[in-house]
């Protein structure tokens, strides 16, 4: 699974932004999708997944109310919203793949993409 994460910014706190990951596979549908970032400095953190028929989704407490994940399984992207943005949420964010259902630990997905840069100024 070939995964393009694109979307990325500068952009204002407060402002919002929303990023994007496609893949061209047809079996896009068979997989959960989920966003990490990479903070300056700091370790890669769990983000947000949506299971592979977007019927569940899983936030990290620190973007939970501010950040929405979607897919469009036609369209075979996974669409995370990400409004309020925060000086803290300034960081590489990538999309990663693994079979059915979502997971907050990073190495249990078996895609990833390339990563964006959010960057959010004051």
């Amino acid at each position: 699974v070939q995964l393009q994460a694109s979307g990325g910014g500068l952009v204002q706190a407060g402002d919002s932004l929303r990023l994007s990951c496609a893949a061209p596979e047809r079996t896009f549908s068979n997989y959960a999708m989920g966003w990490f970032r990479r903070a300056p400095g700091k370790e890669r953190e769990f983000v947000a997944h949506i299971t592979w028929s977007g019927s569940s989704t899983d936030y990290a407490d620190s973007v939970k109310g501010r950040f929405t994940i979607s897919r469009d399984n036609a369209k075979n992207t996974v669409y995370p919203q990400m409004n309020s943005l925060k000086l803290v949420d300034t960081a590489v964010y990538y999309c990663a793949a693994r079979l059915r259902y979502g997971s907050r630990i990073g190495n249990e997905y078996n895609y990833w993409g390339q990563g964006t840069l959010v960057t959010v100024s004051s």
